[in-house]
């Protein structure tokens, strides 16, 4: 080897010599049913899915392109139990809300003395009733404690001011002389319905997601929301011209379509599990607890929650009622002397004839309260059994929810509940 071959083996960099990588793309076919799909996993590093053969009917490749597009990814696991009759009720709801609006508008622009198309009254519906949004924002302005604590309940009566509203614009052309009076006060009405409406979207939709996406559970309610309301603007033209081209048309078919309205929304609250404690959902969990041992999942209890008058006290419960002011219910001395006995505690308990009252400190949590309920309710049994003086009963009391706290919260926290805050509305709260 002479020295000219020597430098050039110097030279050479390490490697050179050996033959170049091929990348050789990975890839299967998997078969589940009648579809066949070829998967790959692409240079970068991401998998790419690519349908090889769909030999199913049309329907199932329909609805299950229905379901991509108007369901949570991951449908049904990733949702709550209820969801799907949640949904089919609030298309039912959008679509006859949507039809009665068409009604309505056309009834408004005829009192006011035109003569429109059902295509024009829907147009003018929407600026009608942005117009009086803004002023119900004003009026709801100060009940979101209310809303947070009672979603279910508000929710109902936004569809029901909703429905008033529009029955005044569809009444509005037998008496034209009150238009701007009529007009406004069904627009005002509409306005707080759709103010109230928004702000127990988010509890509701809270109370469906289970692996966190909230945000997909949101997007595709919306997507289910417009597309019925598109649908329900097609039947309300329709309607508008034919059945209801007259008076007489609109006042059949007014009611029914409201009745079908609420009797929507009343069955997607029903069907909602919300799993966050306020007075009456935490009444009905003691309650249950203190009959069988057990605690009830948030699905269990959907069904029985009175929607319309939820501040109903509860016997078994211990007959509670909280959110009180404090100069109400106990008198500074009783006060101090409760503070002495459980120093360590954030709720005060004031026996009366009729219920037993239950002050909570500014900062307690929903374990807080579930303890002092929990007090009041193994009191009132124990007066019921044996009669004690008021003070040992209490005392007993408070020993035994301390001896049954710690694996009841345990099983609230699995059943799926949020203890971390009780929603006592606009309750008064105390401080020391």
């Amino acid at each position: 080897m002479n020295l000219l071959e020597k430098v050039r083996m110097l030279k050479k960099k390490p490697g050179e010599d050996k033959a170049p990588k091929v990348q050789v793309s990975v890839y299967w076919f998997e078969t589940s049913g009648s579809v066949s799909r070829r998967y790959e996993f692409e240079p970068g590093g991401y998998l790419s899915v690519k349908l090889v053969n769909d030999s199913r009917p049309v329907y199932h490749r329909v609805v299950e392109s229905f379901l991509n597009k108007f369901f949570p990814s991951g449908y049904p696991y990733s949702v709550n139990e209820g969801y799907l009759r949640y949904t089919q009720f609030r298309a039912l709801q959008h679509l006859s809300s949507a039809a009665l609006s068409v009604l309505s508008t056309q009834s408004l622009l005829f009192a006011a003395g035109l003569r429109p198309t059902p295509a024009q009254a829907t147009a003018v519906g929407w600026i009608l009733k942005d117009g009086m949004q803004h002023m119900g924002k004003l009026i709801c302005s100060n009940l979101g404690a209310r809303m947070d604590s009672e979603p279910k309940r508000w929710r109902i009566l936004a569809d029901v001011l909703y429905d008033l509203g529009t029955g005044l614009e569809v009444l509005s052309p037998l008496c034209p002389h009150l238009f701007l009076e009529v007009a406004g006060l069904g627009n005002f009405a509409k306005g707080m319905a759709v103010v109230a409406a928004r702000a127990t979207r988010l509890p509701i939709y809270s109370s469906f997601a289970k692996e966190g996406n909230l945000s997909d559970l949101y997007a595709k309610g919306e997507a289910i929301s417009t597309l019925f309301n598109v649908v329900g603007i097609g039947v309300g033209i329709q309607l508008a011209s034919t059945l209801c081209s007259s008076m007489q048309g609109k006042l059949v078919v007014g009611p029914l379509l409201s009745a079908v309205h609420v009797y929507s929304v009343v069955e997607e609250m029903r069907a909602a599990p919300v799993n966050t404690l306020n007075p009456q959902r935490t009444a009905m969990i003691v309650a249950d607890f203190l009959k069988t041992g057990k605690v009830p999942s948030p699905a269990d209890l959907r069904y029985r929650e009175d929607l319309l008058f939820p501040g109903r006290l509860i016997e078994d419960a211990g007959h509670v009622k909280v959110g009180r002011a404090l100069h109400k219910v106990v008198k500074p001395s009783k006060l101090h002397e409760w503070n002495e006995i459980f120093p360590e505690e954030k709720f005060v308990l004031s026996h009366g004839n009729k219920w037993t009252d239950m002050l909570l400190e500014h900062n307690a949590t929903g374990e807080d309260a579930l303890r002092g309920w929990l007090v009041a309710a193994y009191a009132a049994s124990m007066q019921k059994s044996f009669h004690e003086p008021s003070a040992n009963v209490m005392q007993d009391a408070y020993d035994k929810m301390n001896s049954m706290f710690t694996p009841f919260l345990s099983e609230l926290r699995v059943k799926g509940w949020h203890t971390d805050r009780f929603l006592d509305g606009t309750g008064s709260r105390f401080a020391f």
